[in-house]
Order: C-alpha cells, then sequence, then structure tokens
C-alpha cells in the first residue's frame, strides 16, 4: 500500500518541485512528475497535482495555453474517473480554463502582485481534501499571484454556493474573488482549486504555526520542532486527499519515532 501522486510541469511552472517535496513529506508516497507534453499519466495515482507558477508566461490568460496541454486531456479523464486532483494558484487558474472547475481567475481589484500571509476558513470540512480539519478552523497559507480574483455570473456563484462547492474563504478578502472565494470544488468533489499555497504551509517551521503565533520566539520554535519532528503545518491535510490509511502509515514510516519512544524512556527511567 503506498500514496502514488503526480505533479504536472509546464513551462513556466515555479512551484512544481515545492509541490513534490510537499506530497513526499507529507504522505510518504512516490512523486512522478510529469512533462505538459505527456499522453499518459502514471497508473493507480491517488492524487494529481497542477502546480503554481506562470505557465507559458501568462500570455493571453493566465491558464489558458496550459489547459491546452496534452496532458490536461488526461487530467480530464482521471478526473472523470474520480482520482483526486488539486489545482494551486495558477494551477487554479488551469483548472477554470480546463473546465473542470467554474468561473475565472481576473486580475486583482488593486490591480498589484499579491504576496502575503493569508487567513482562510475552511467553509467544507466534509471533502477527500479537507477532512482533516475541524468545522470552521482557520488556517494559514501564502498568497501570492497578480490575478487570483475570483469571477462568475450570478446563476454559476448561486450554484457553487448552493452545491456547498465553496472550501475556503478569505477571512479578509485581499483581491475582489466574489464572495471571498479562495478555493472551490466540482460538484463530484474530488477537483480542488484554490489560489493560497499549501505547498508552502504543509510544515510548521515553514512559517504556518508561527503566523497563528505571532509572538512565540524563533528559540523556542526551535525547540519545538526539535521535540515533535512531525508537526504539521496548516497546508498538510491537503495532500492527504482521501487516503488517510495509505498516508497515516508513510507518515508514521517517515517520524522519527525511535528518537521520541527513547526520550520518552529515558524521561520515565
Amino acid at each position: 500500500m503506498s500514496f502514488k501522486a503526480a505533479v504536472l510541469v509546464f513551462p513556466g511552472s515555479n512551484c512544481d518541485r515545492d509541490c513534490k517535496v510537499a506530497v513526499e513529506r507529507s504522505t510518504g508516497g512516490h512523486v512522478d512528475m510529469v512533462w505538459h507534453q505527456d499522453t499518459a499519466l502514471p497508473s493507480g495515482l491517488d492524487l494529481i497535482v497542477v502546480p503554481g507558477g506562470f505557465s507559458y508566461g501568462d500570455y493571453l490568460r493566465c491558464g489558458a495555453m496550459a489547459s491546452l496541454s496534452p496532458v490536461m486531456a488526461e487530467v480530464v479523464k482521471a478526473a472523470e474517473r474520480g482520482v483526486n486532483v488539486i489545482g494551486i494558484c495558477n494551477g487554479f487558474q488551469i483548472l477554470c480554463e480546463s473546465g473542470l472547475l467554474p468561473g475565472a481567475l481576473m486580475r486583482n481589484n488593486t490591480l498589484k502582485y499579491i504576496c502575503k500571509p493569508i487567513e482562510l476558513k475552511v467553509e467544507n470540512h466534509n471533502t477527500a481534501f479537507t477532512q482533516g480539519y475541524p468545522p470552521g478552523q482557520s488556517v494559514w497559507m501564502t498568497q501570492g499571484n497578480a490575478d487570483g480574483n475570483f469571477v462568475a455570473d450570478a446563476d454559476t456563484l448561486n450554484a457553487i454556493e448552493g452545491n456547498g462547492q465553496v472550501v475556503f474563504r478569505y477571512v479578509e478578502n485581499p483581491n475582489g474573488s466574489a464572495n471571498d472565494i479562495a478555493g472551490l470544488m466540482n460538484t463530484r468533489g474530488n477537483v480542488l482549486g484554490m489560489m493560497p499555497h499549501p505547498d508552502r504551509a504543509f510544515e510548521a517551521e515553514l512559517g504556518s504555526g508561527r503566523w497563528r503565533d505571532p509572538v512565540q520566539k524563533p528559540a523556542q520554535f526551535s525547540l519545538d520542532r526539535r521535540l515533535n519532528p512531525c508537526r504539521s503545518g496548516d497546508g498538510r491535510a491537503l495532500f492527504l486527499s482521501g487516503q488517510p490509511l495509505k498516508a497515516l502509515i508513510a507518515f508514521v514510516q517517515r517520524c522519527d519515532l525511535g528518537f521520541l519512544c527513547s526520550r520518552q524512556i529515558k524521561k520515565q527511567g
């Protein structure tokens, strides 16, 4: 039993390796990097990640050209079979342009590139991606985009809301997104797109934990990390993607349990 994932790579992707590391360290599984011109995906995938970046230089519209890459036809087929797919930032844009998700991502209403930590509310925890979060939990990730403003017509927005497709909302809307939408899924629930980056918040040492506790001293944070080498960041749960048993086994294997047990035995002795 092994967690298997694929991360797509387009010309201009710059978060593909971040996503690979995030999935590997979150699940302990195997990750294949799949070039955009490939016409087949690896078999037996639990998760497909469409990463952030500037595919094709963001020409025409962000994600428009990448949506026509040969590999995306296979991603659409896989999604139709029920394989879980997550698109992050530029990946969200590509999923919308591919028709896997409704709406579109337009220029931020500030007309500026936004790069900062961002607080999100988990709007729907009954999904394959968010079942690890308690209802209504607030999480911190990072935002880095110029075209993150989610738009859709009134009928589409009503359908999205009525179907419970909104997965994350901004606590403070940074870009004008309709209904504060930061992430949403398809009606089947196996395709998720989001602008904030879970790949930059999958371990606490990346800052996810510190943003929630800004007064924590770096020395104490370093000590916490040594005592708990498997401490999760807010983004990790998203990469487990409906395969908790596979991920849990790999996660336990990755942690240095011998180190933890020896400390406990020494303490009791």
